[in-house]
């Protein structure tokens, strides 16, 4: 005979019946008498109920059917979700003892209580409320991640990043892209503090964004990655060191007149990319003329239109500096629509180093962030700071990593 894994009874006193709810829909016809706890019970119908196969066929609390495993679902409708005093109730333990067995810490409790607690609950389909959990302890064990758009790959290389490492320290995350605008940011925060996040971590900060202050006074921890602002914790790279390794690799190459697409100047990244670029250039005597300075936003359509913009211009750059390598890649298209060959007519160079500059049919110059270091760093930062603990800003070191866009193979 196959067992069954009983899922719900309820006893109606007045019709002196029990009902039984399983989980399958099949025909399961139950004995005369159900035993529960020591009382035996009267059952008068065969009827459609809902059966689970039970994995090792035991029998619990008495039953003569198979194996049972009752819960205090309705005998009708929907089954509510199993909850901890269900588990506590067939563990035989105290309602704390089974709560202590589901944490992530079960000290003080006997290995064979915590087996068979979480035994238990895995067979009655028990599922922890961390809501609740978070209301008892007050943590959520939740991290916020706002970040501009996931379709970015640099993005989805440190949020890769963040959720690994929040994963290994005991938390989970919760990520909404905001589209680098103000009220999409108001919205997706004002629904992550809702959910009582633990911390917030922000990828998207621009000049004039109060969204860290608002963190401040409702006492949130919060870290900024990648981007920065001053007077806010920040993981981030040294991006005008950055601009400054790409300007100077364009100047040993003999480049005087270039240009730059610069992404949006109220963000960091592109802000002090650029200025570190053009201030090399100022450096060497060849001051980049604002003219030559695209702000056409980031990503391939942003590239592609700054890039027609320069080289639409009556003396065109002999080379471009990208702000970041979708950018740098729209450019490409920019370059080959007007008939000009990559490097030989105008070197392109872009940032971040993502694993496609190496693998494009034409490799791609690039300025080289550590991106999951980055992603590592900011949830440390962020975990000392749900800690009671004070982190400090980071500013990762840039690497330039020459390619055929800018120099011969």
């Amino acid at each position: 005979m196959q067992s069954f894994a009983l899922r719900s009874w309820r006893n109606n006193a007045e019709e002196s019946v029990s009902y039984i709810t399983l989980e399958t829909p099949c025909f399961v016809k139950v004995s005369a008498r159900l035993t529960f706890n020591a009382r035996t019970c009267p059952v008068k119908w065969r009827k459609p109920l809902h059966a689970d196969p039970s994995p090792d066929g035991t029998r619990l609390l008495g039953t003569s059917e198979g194996g049972a495993a009752i819960t205090d679902s309705p005998a009708s409708g929907r089954p509510r979700p199993v909850t901890l005093a269900t588990v506590a109730h067939h563990a035989q333990v105290h309602v704390s003892t089974a709560s202590r067995a589901l944490s992530d810490d079960p000290s003080g409790i006997s290995t064979e209580t915590v087996r068979r607690v979480r035994e238990l609950a895995a067979m009655l389909g028990y599922r922890r409320n961390l809501g609740a959990a978070g209301l008892r302890t007050g943590t959520s064990r939740l991290i916020g991640v706002l970040v501009p758009r996931l379709t970015d790959l640099a993005l989805a290389t440190i949020y890769e990043s963040i959720d690994a490492t929040a994963e290994s320290a005991g938390y989970s995350t919760v990520v909404a892209n905001t589209y680098d605008d103000s009220e999409h940011r108001r919205a997706r925060l004002n629904a992550m503090l809702s959910r009582q996040m633990d911390g917030v971590i922000i990828g998207d900060s621009h000049i004039g964004d109060t969204a860290g202050y608002e963190l401040q006074s409702r006492g949130v921890p919060y870290v900024l990655v990648m981007r920065r602002l001053e007077g806010h914790l920040s993981v981030a790279t040294d991006d005008e060191l950055g601009g400054r390794l790409a300007a100077q690799h364009l100047l040993d190459l003999g480049h005087k007149r270039v240009g730059i697409i610069a992404g949006d100047l109220l963000a960091s990244t592109g802000r002090e990319r650029s200025q570190g670029f053009r201030r090399a250039f100022e450096a060497a005597g060849y001051p980049v003329e604002d003219h030559y300075v695209a702000s056409t936003g980031f990503g391939t359509a942003a590239g592609r239109m700054g890039g027609a913009q320069l080289l639409a211009l009556p003396e065109p750059p002999t080379a471009i500096f990208a702000v970041d390598d979708l950018t740098a890649l729209g450019a490409m298209g920019a370059i080959r629509a007007a008939g000009k060959r990559l490097r030989e007519d105008v070197a392109l160079i872009g940032y971040n180093d993502l694993v496609l500059a190496d693998n494009l049919p034409i490799p791609l110059t690039s300025v080289r962030s550590d991106l999951k270091t980055m992603g590592r760093l900011s949830v440390e930062a962020l975990l000392q700071g749900i800690g009671g603990k004070t982190a400090s800003s980071t500013l990762l070191p840039p690497v330039l990593v020459p390619r055929a866009t800018t120099v011969a193979d």
